[in-house]
């Protein structure tokens, strides 16, 4: 195993959507610096995967199922990290959902309720017990994966640009309110991303490769990894003073 690039010895993280792509990755990322790692997801199978994985690389692991929609089932989560192991110091509000195609004017009210219930309300949801937590504790530090879809446009995909702009704005405003209380709060936004979704819809429509490779000025699309580095140094303490800040993983996509 390569020297960790961060060390997060006697940490305790928390990634949803960990079951796979960006989520699994970061896990990796955050197991090697010597963090435990909490994966949550409603893919029980897939979680213990990334249990699996984690082990592989030599970190430590626990799965824990949970619909991040339902607060009751958030609030449960948090409660069993902390009897877990204790506390909890980094949060990676990574689950998220991409199932639209269409213009807004015929963007289905049950699509749109059910995008922005996980990829907006689902942050909320988790922030709202992870930031009681890190109060009661003394600080800690939260990253929530939104998109380049955060911060601009996204034709076809009204209800998916809406809840990742939800979710850059979400994180401002946490990171305003809870600064002084030692708690810092960011957001990445990754671009077209190497994920399983990714190969699927490739697999699909392979014209889609050379497309999606043109999108972005460096000449290919994204890995897994890079937004995993990204997200595990806004945890560590070389990131200090850096909150309320949206961090384009992007490729040069946005500009």
């Amino acid at each position: 195993m390569s020297e960790p690039l961060f060390n997060f010895a006697d940490k305790i993280v928390l990634i949803t959507g960990g079951a796979g792509g960006i989520g699994r990755a970061a896990a990796i990322a955050f197991a090697r610096g010597g963090a435990k790692v909490a994966i949550a997801d409603v893919m029980t199978s897939a979680g213990e995967e990334t249990v699996a994985a984690l082990a592989r690389a030599g970190g430590q692991g626990r799965f824990f199922k949970a619909d991040v929609t339902r607060a009751a089932e958030v609030e449960a989560l948090i409660g069993s990290v902390v009897e877990t192991y204790g506390r909890l110091d980094y949060a990676f509000n990574n689950a998220g959902i991409e199932i639209e195609a269409a213009p807004t004017a015929d963007c289905e009210e049950e699509q749109w309720d059910r995008v922005v219930n996980i990829n907006l309300k689902g942050v909320w949801l988790c922030m709202k017990y992870e930031l009681r937590q890190m109060l009661a504790q003394g600080g800690g530090a939260i990253v929530n994966n939104a998109s380049v879809a955060g911060l601009k446009g996204a034709p076809t995909m009204p209800a998916y640009a809406a809840s990742k702009h939800g979710v850059v704005g979400l994180t401002k405003s946490a990171a305003i309110e809870y600064g002084k209380a030692g708690i810092r709060v960011n957001a990445v936004c990754p671009a077209v991303i190497r994920t399983e979704m990714y190969e699927r819809a490739v697999e699909r429509e392979p014209k889609r490769k050379a497309r999606t490779e043109k999108m972005h000025p460096i000449g290919r699309i994204g890995e897994a990894d890079e937004v995993a580095q990204a997200v595990v140094w806004l945890c560590s303490d070389q990131s200090s003073f850096i909150t309320g800040h949206a961090l384009a993983v992007d490729g040069g996509y946005g500009a």
